[in-house]
Parts: structure tokens; C-alpha cells; sequence
């Protein structure tokens, strides 16, 4: 199994991290935090480089707002240190699930399991 992971990571960038990025944050990294997801958040010691080692897949939109911001460094401080103000309408952070079978489908869409037939929309057919 070790030997297999090693050569996985060393080849594809979506299983976590490659071995250079893990290399480069053992050198240069300072471990800022991690979210609720179990990504971790670096930055270098100048904090001139900020990034994200994913826990698992690596999909952006697995990063919250509040971590997003940081990271494109409109926030000086991470949300460990000060955490961002939210209003009670927002909803907690989802990921994109387009590509996934929980996508939405509206109501006629042909990937629903019982597509509703549409009342409102008549083909054109040549005469």
C-alpha cells in the first residue's frame, strides 16, 4: 500500500497532495488552521504564499468564504484568529455538486427519476 500511494501521489494532483507540494510545505510551510472539512492551511513565513492541502478530492469549492478570502488575501487574518461575521439568512457552506447525481434537476429535466411532463413547451416540427 505504501509503495502504491507513493507512486499515485507522484502522478495525480487531485488526491490530496503531490509529493513536491508536500515536499514544499515541509520546508516552507506554516500551518495556519484547518476547517471543518479537514483541509489544512499554509503559508509560507513571509506570507507572501498562502495555500490549502485538501483532505481528499481536491475540489475548490470545498473552501469555505471565510477561508476563501483569506487565501486570495482580502482578510490580513486567518479565520482562526478572527472569525468573519455572519448573517443569520446565509446558509452553511455547500460544495458545487454539478457533475454529481445530487445536482438539481428542474422538474422536466430527463435525469429525474419521474420528469414531469411539460405543459408549457410544444416542439417545433417542420411542415
Amino acid at each position: 500500500m505504501g509503495i502504491m500511494n507513493t507512486l499515485l501521489r507522484s502522478v495525480t494532483w487531485w488526491n490530496s497532495q503531490t509529493l513536491n507540494t508536500q515536499l514544499f510545505t515541509w520546508r516552507n510551510g506554516v500551518k495556519v488552521g484547518d476547517d471543518d472539512q479537514g483541509n489544512i492551511y499554509y503559508r509560507n513565513r513571509d506570507d507572501s504564499k498562502r495555500w490549502v492541502i485538501f483532505n481528499g478530492e481536491c475540489e475548490a469549492t470545498r473552501v469555505s468564504a471565510d477561508w476563501h478570502g483569506w487565501l486570495h488575501q482580502t482578510f490580513d487574518e486567518p479565520p482562526t484568529e478572527r472569525a468573519m461575521d455572519h448573517k443569520v439568512w446565509e446558509k452553511p457552506h455547500q460544495e458545487n455538486l454539478t457533475g454529481t447525481a445530487l445536482a438539481y434537476a428542474p422538474a422536466g429535466s430527463i435525469r429525474r427519476a419521474n420528469p414531469v411532463e411539460r405543459r408549457d413547451y410544444e416542439a417545433w416540427t417542420p411542415e
